[in-house]
């Protein structure tokens, strides 16, 4: 991967007009606002995460300002397995026929502190959502991403993907991971069309964010919403030069 510090972004509005967006994690935080986001500028956004009530919420956002009817997935990631990722693809193509931008935006945090004491069932968990189910749902959905014009993956990774750092277990160990698989998908598809890149969003108010730093301002920290023009453009056409990128969103 190729590392680089804060995503360029244009000087006007990225459109999205008819592009069929999946985004995980949506239900909330940063993955949430990427919805919203790509629903103002004219894609249809599908909507996976865990917790149906809180994709509905967004849902019903994104219906309140006349988007897109989005359509909303709800499914535990730390279960997926081929099958249930088949299905999802079949459903996607049976719909849309094509897919042209899938975020990987979902994580576990886990809990923080030494390996020595780690619970490894939670190890399992953490690894399962943030590096193992990304694979799975990248395999299943390449077909429909193939059968887009400028299809575009972006992977979210973390500082502590990049440098060790004690305590931070298995959301450490998995982001490094996240870092690996993105740089290898990107070298594998250099000549298919389909752009790979990885996002770390740096310091941002989310609940995760708040659990791992609980005496942390939330005002001294970038918001969510903040971070979504980045992101935005990544997945437009006026990102077709950008592949196989490790983009920090914040100096």
């Amino acid at each position: 991967m190729n590392y680089s510090t804060v995503a360029p972004t244009p000087d006007t509005k990225v459109s999205l007009a008819e592009k069929i967006i999946l985004i995980t994690g949506a239900g909330a935080g940063i993955g949430e606002q990427i919805a919203l986001g790509a629903a103002r500028s004219g894609a249809t956004v599908l909507l996976l995460g865990r917790q149906e009530e809180a994709l509905n919420k967004v849902y019903d956002h994104i219906i309140r300002e006349g988007g897109s009817e989005p359509v909303v997935i709800p499914m535990d990631l730390s279960e997926l397995d081929e099958q249930r990722a088949n299905q999802l693809s079949h459903m996607i193509g049976d719909a849309f026929g094509r897919l042209d931008g899938l975020v990987h935006n979902a994580s576990l945090l886990g809990r923080l502190g030494p390996i020595a004491t780690a619970n490894l069932s939670e190890w399992s968990q953490v690894m399962n959502v943030n590096a193992f189910a990304p694979v799975i749902l990248t395999k299943a959905l390449l077909p429909l991403l193939n059968e887009a014009e400028a299809a575009s993956i972006i992977f979210t990774s973390s500082g502590v993907g990049r440098q060790a750092r004690a305590f931070w277990g298995a959301y450490s160990v998995s982001k490094f991971a996240t870092e690996a698989i993105a740089g290898i998908l990107a070298a594998e598809l250099e000549t298919d069309g389909i752009r790979v890149n990885c996002v770390n969003p740096g310091a941002t108010n989310t609940k995760m964010r708040r659990a791992a730093f609980p005496g942390e301002s939330p005002q001294t920290i970038a918001s969510a919403e903040s971070l979504v023009p980045a992101y935005l453009f990544l997945l437009s056409e006026q990102a077709k030069r950008i592949h196989g990128a490790s983009i920090d969103l914040q100096k």
